[in-house]
């Protein structure tokens, strides 16, 4: 491992020692203290592909889940389960297991979401965030990023939370099947104390039967200033969340009966509760360098129960817990650095992070409505630990032309060890250390004022999937890594009006496939490729139009079943398109309108079976005032207008196919209030 670490740490020392031959200058932040890792690299001076939406997107949204606003990045699906209280699997770059597995990363507020032994490795839930208290949401596209390692692959959600200012915001909404949301955030600023808050209060009965689902959510950070150039936080998150689920429907049954239930399901279900408490130490060592330091710990508990067809029309339901506890700490210089004659300043961070995270993993398959009939599958308890060194830069060449440096190094280590009798095969023993050096570069240019091109490389990977890592023996598996090359343009030829393109083709080497039980060996290849297109056009002051679209082929390159080579990788649609339109036909009044298209994707490895392609209709009114005390927003929103029936996800298990059905048309009113 220290001939990996020695690059990234080179590169980190040579940063750190910055200050002392920089030049004079002011902080890039207005000599605010910088509270988050990597807060100075700009997403939108990044050689690769970026789409940022701020607070004033998401409130504009009026979303109750985060994963609503991935339709407005292109590239990017979400293929709901219909399952309640269990994550949804994002699509992006090629890859159709983010979020619900792992190939999609997320952080919020330089720390990672994702779970490393929880139902999937990379699993993570965007509902214990409060929407109204997302400051940005930064949607990287491919492994590009070198502040995040592993699950980083298909691309990275990066959410940042409102910090510091004055400001008090609420949201209440009703609607269909008894829905109920309402969200609040705050903050105020006294003298040298930051306060903000957050909280979020949702139920809805569902539109299937035995679907009803609630969830809470309180967040909560206090900003000191010790002296003006050190500040101490001290935050906190808790989220319950207990809901039922109606699993899924056969073809058969949704084309009948489109919302209904099979009469196999039982009472399946989830419930959930996650707590995580934080403390940072920023200090300011000079106007354009800061530390910055986080200590964080968190607890969860989740258990979900799921019937699903198992072969010969028979259904079965499984039970799923999982005890986590997840401690990490790390520390990261951020600054700029003047140089002379240099158009503008480097921006730079460099770190080091530490984390442990253990998880008990229970598992029942053959339940009887939640009573067991024989001993568990699986009782493990699991154990991953990583240490990471990593450095990025932007660095300005001439007035034109920006590069984007960026060395992350990985260290992995952890065993898996049996906690009472069980049935299960999966392997369970000690995880043979790993290590993986991943390099970002990239290059932006400026070519004229309207004219923007961009061209990048960048390295990820993906530890091997689930106790597949903890194999016993001496076999010695190695990480699935992925490379990127990525090529695109920004143009803006009128005003108002900006577009963006780019192209990439993301390859995958090293896949792990199981030689024999037991016997897993390094042995797979697939090619990602495809065009991501987005727009924005503000065509009057009371018009504004924004879309994106995208075109994905998958190829399996190579696979130890030789009939898979050349077919395409299951859950990605080859097309998918979102346009949002916003009108104000007169003043305080507005009227909007959202248009998706998802296409068709294959649902199984030997490529036999294709989903149906759905498009979906919203509109909504809003009017805007003023009073002497607050600014509010009445709204009205239908959701599928049309009242299309389609299916949000379409998947083969135990020889059935099965579809998670999508709502019907459904009715929101609300009121927005800012205070």
């Amino acid at each position: 491992m220290k001939h990996l670490l020695a690059p990234a740490f080179l590169v980190g020392t040579a940063l750190a020692g910055a200050p002392a031959w920089a030049t004079e200058g002011t902080s890039p932040a207005d000599g605010e203290i910088i509270v988050v890792k990597g807060q100075l690299i700009d997403a939108e001076l990044a050689a690769w592909s970026t789409t940022t939406l701020d607070n004033q997107d998401i409130r504009h949204e009026t979303v109750s889940d985060l994963d609503d606003l991935l339709r407005l990045i292109p590239g990017v699906v979400v293929r709901d389960f219909g399952l309640g209280g269990v994550a949804s699997s994002v699509v992006i770059r090629g890859f159709g297991g983010g979020s619900h597995g792992g190939d999609l990363g997320a952080v919020l507020d330089g720390i990672p979401l994702n779970e490393a032994m929880s139902h999937a490795d990379g699993y993570f839930d965007l509902n214990i965030i409060v929407p109204l208290e997302v400051q940005t949401l930064t949607v990287y596209r491919g492994p590009v990023s070198a502040l995040y390692g592993n699950f980083n692959r298909g691309g990275l959600l990066r959410i940042d939370t409102r910090k510091g200012s004055d400001y008090a915001d609420a949201d209440l909404l009703g609607g269909s099947f008894e829905t109920f949301d309402l969200q609040l955030a705050g903050g105020r600023e006294l003298g040298r104390l930051a306060l903000n808050g957050a909280a979020h209060l949702f139920t809805s009965d569902g539109y299937r039967p035995r679907s009803t689902q609630s969830r809470q959510t309180v967040a909560g950070r206090v900003g000191f200033d010790l002296t003006p150039d050190v500040q101490l936080a001290v935050s906190g998150r808790n989220h319950s969340a207990d809901a039922e689920s109606a699993s899924y429907l056969t073809l058969a049954q949704f084309e009948t009966d489109p919302y209904g239930i099979d009469p196999n399901v039982q009472n399946d279900g989830a419930v959930k509760d996650f707590a995580t408490g934080r403390a940072d130490l920023n200090i300011a060592f000079a106007p354009s360098v800061s530390l910055v330091s986080f200590a964080y710990l968190t607890r969860q508990d989740f258990t979900r129960w799921f019937t699903r067809p198992i072969g010969a029309g028979t259904w079965r339901q499984r039970e799923e817990s999982y005890d986590r506890r997840v401690f990490g700490v790390g520390t990261s210089l951020n600054g700029t650095l003047d140089l002379a004659g240099a158009s503008a300043p480097i921006n730079y961070v460099a770190g080091v992070e530490l984390f442990r995270e253990r998880t008990d993993f229970l598992f029942f398959d053959g339940l009887d409505n939640r009573r067991p009939t024989a001993p568990p599958a699986n009782d493990r308890d699991t154990r991953l630990n990583s240490i990471s060194a990593y450095g990025e830069a932007q660095i300005p060449v001439a007035d034109i032309l920006n590069i984007s440096l960026g060395l992350r190094a990985d260290r992995f280590t952890g065993r898996c060890q049996l906690l009472g009798p069980e049935t299960g095969t999966d392997p369970c023993g000690e995880l043979d250390d790993i290590s993986e050096l991943s390099p970002k570069l990239g290059i932006r240019a400026q070519l004229a004022g309207w004219v923007q091109l961009r061209a990048g490389w960048s390295k990820g990977f993906a530890l091997p999937n689930n106790f597949v890592k903890y194999s016993v023996g001496a076999q010695v598996l190695e990480p699935n890594v992925f490379r990127q090359t990525e090529i695109g343009v920004t143009l803006s030829p009128l005003a108002g009006l900006t577009l963006d393109t780019a192209a990439f083709r993301l390859a995958s080497t090293q896949e792990v496939r199981t030689v024999a039980p037991g016997i897993f060996e390094n042995f797979g290849a697939t090619r990602r490729q495809g065009i991501e297109t987005s727009a924005e056009w503000q065509v009057t002051p009371a018009f504004w139009v924004r879309g994106v679209y995208s075109y994905v082929e998958t190829e399996v390159r190579e696979n130890g079943t030789a009939a898979l080579v050349g077919n395409a990788v299951p859950g990605v649609p080859n097309h998918s398109a979102n346009i949002d339109v916003t009108w104000r036909p007169i003043e305080n009044w507005s009227v909007l309108a959202n248009w998706r298209h998802v296409g068709s994707y294959e649902v199984n490895p030997a490529n036999t079976l294709r989903s149906d392609a759905y498009d979906t209709f919203d509109l909504g009114v809003a009017y805007d005032a003023t009073s002497s005390f607050a600014d509010y927003q009445l709204y009205l929103r239908v959701n599928n207008v049309t009242d299309e029936v389609y299916a949000t996800s379409v998947s083969i298990i135990g020889g059935q196919t099965l579809v998670a059905p999508a709502a019907p048309r459904t009715v929101r009113a609300g009121i927005k209030v800012t205070l």
